[in-house]
């Protein structure tokens, strides 16, 4: 997620830059998108480390295909 972070820092300096040049609406706006930025960036995370300690998302094709199976 660290590499990830550096879209939060900015989206803070655009809303310091909106604020500082009365740009309230805009403000605001960044507010919620970072919220938005921040949600979407967890996300992105936890699948990752799902993926990474062998479970599976919920969507997507099983690798295998669809109806075959395997015996031992």
């Amino acid at each position: 997620m660290p590499h990830n972070e550096w879209i939060l820092d900015v989206l803070s300096d655009l809303k310091s830059f909106a604020v500082a040049n009365g740009l309230s609406a805009l403000a605001e706006q960044l507010d919620d998108t970072k919220l938005i930025a921040a949600t979407e960036i967890a996300s992105k995370y936890e699948e990752a480390l799902a993926l990474t300690h062998g479970r599976k998302s919920q969507f997507g094709a099983h690798p295998r295909g669809v109806g075959r199976c395997q015996r031992a």
